[in-house]
């Protein structure tokens, strides 16, 4: 009879671990596809030079490479990888008042503002294979410095503390622990929601009404950056 549990514990046990690995490889396959046109490529040398190919290709690998086993250890690889561009605002970068850069446009050119930086992790992560109904760019006021900003947030389930991954900050914080900033709405490729307090909100409308995120999408599919179908989130 032990004989028998023992080969039991055994099975399953070794089932556990295949079930872990076929779960990750799932997960690495998803990423792995992930792709950069020669067009797209050619296009960013051209207007960044060199080294905006090279970035790009970086961020290709970051995303083909990535094996973590768990979001978090994704969200820390992606707000280390992104935070390391240069802040400059969008009359700098792009002579425009405002102006949400892709993903491409971004990480080729070397920086942007905070919306450009919550984007790109954003859209990084979605194509690294996390659940997209768990992320959202959030806008807040930033009360140091008395001035509006954006964040990503994310979300491991619905009425969860919200993590914030923040360009103004390298270390990934919850919102408790952000008192610094007082959220106003939060939106993903779903919805957007008006903030009640910390982490929750209401759903007053979808995306697509977001003039600049429906034109920063739309950028986007031009460059043939591959969405998945997006997810309803959870109020």
């Amino acid at each position: 009879m032990k004989q028998v549990f023992l080969k039991k514990k055994i099975f399953f046990g070794c089932t556990a671990v295949m079930l872990c690995a076929l779960f990750v490889a799932l997960q690495a396959g998803a990423a792995g596809s992930f792709n950069l046109s020669r067009t797209v490529l050619d296009k960013a040398e051209e207007q960044y030079g060199f080294v905006g190919r090279v970035r790009l290709l970086s961020w290709r690998n970051l995303i083909r490479n990535d094996q973590s086993l768990s979001d978090l250890e994704k969200l820390a690889k992606v707000n280390t990888f992104i935070n390391r561009l240069e802040f400059v605002s969008d009359s700098k970068k792009w002579e425009k008042k405002d102006y949400w850069a892709t993903p491409m446009e971004f990480i080729a050119g070397g920086g942007g503002d905070c919306e450009d930086f919550s984007v790109a992790k954003y859209f990084t992560l979605v194509a690294m294979g996390v659940a997209e109904d768990k992320l959202s760019m959030t806008y807040v006021t930033a009360l140091d410095l008395d001035r509006a900003h954006m964040v990503m947030t994310y979300q491991r389930l619905p009425g969860t503390e919200p993590l914030i991954l923040d360009s103004l900050k390298d270390e990934i914080l919850p919102t408790s622990e952000r008192l610094d900033l007082l959220p106003i709405y939060s939106f993903n490729r779903v919805g957007w929601w008006v903030a009640r307090q910390r982490g929750q909100g209401r759903l007053i409308g979808r995306s697509e009404t977001l003039e600049r995120w429906r034109d920063l999408v739309a950028r986007m599919e031009q460059e043939s950056f591959a969405l998945p179908p997006s997810v309803v989130k959870q109020d």
